[in-house]
């Protein structure tokens, strides 16, 4: 069941190169751009993986069609397709992205004035901003510092303008975070 990083690349290259939602770019550009802005912050492969795959369940076909307004899940759908290849490095901050959001929110409170328009209707179909109790166990949690870091990159991955890398450039540091997980 898990894809290879060919099948990966198919996925982001065809059906990642439609608009992403609302935003004024493409799911692939938007990985793009999180991926590079977390190898410009010096982070991990595996980190730089979970950046560039943390949407890959938008990607993927559905069993039922995505109804509106009702949260999609897409952070758990790609999580049964990347294990196998993919160690929790990578598997854990892309789990956990949409609860980041939801941390961010409870303990910034100018974080959800910054998010995006469709960013903020999406957040309130996640459940919204967690709870104090509910922070405290998220933040406890092994990959939760690298899923707010990567949350905050998916934040800022959605300049029309930008020109981050090409795909080819993160087929190797995909390779390379298969490597740290297959040798874990």
């Amino acid at each position: 069941m898990a894809l290879q990083i060919a099948q990966i690349t198919e996925l982001f290259l065809v059906q990642g190169a439609v608009r992403y939602g609302a935003e004024a770019i493409s799911q692939q550009q938007h990985a793009l751009q999180c991926a590079h802005l977390a190898e410009r912050a010096g982070s991990p492969d595996e980190l730089v993986a979970a950046a560039l795959l943390h949407d890959l369940g938008h990607l993927l076909p559905r069993s039922a069609p995505k109804a509106a307004g009702i949260d999609d899940l897409h952070q758990y759908m790609a999580i049964p397709f990347l294990r196998g290849v993919f160690g929790e490095g990578v598997l854990e901050p892309v789990r956990m992205h949409v609860d980041a959001k939801r941390y961010l929110c409870h303990i910034d409170e100018s974080y959800w004035a910054g998010l995006s328009p469709a960013s903020q209707r999406s957040l309130e179909l996640q459940g919204g901003a967690f709870s104090a109790e509910e922070a405290a166990a998220f933040i406890a949690q092994p990959f939760a510092a690298d899923a707010v870091a990567l949350r905050r990159w998916d934040d800022l991955a959605k300049d029309p303008a930008a020109t981050p890398p090409g795909w080819a450039h993160y087929v190797a540091v995909l390779e390379r975070a298969c490597r740290v997980s297959v040798a874990a």
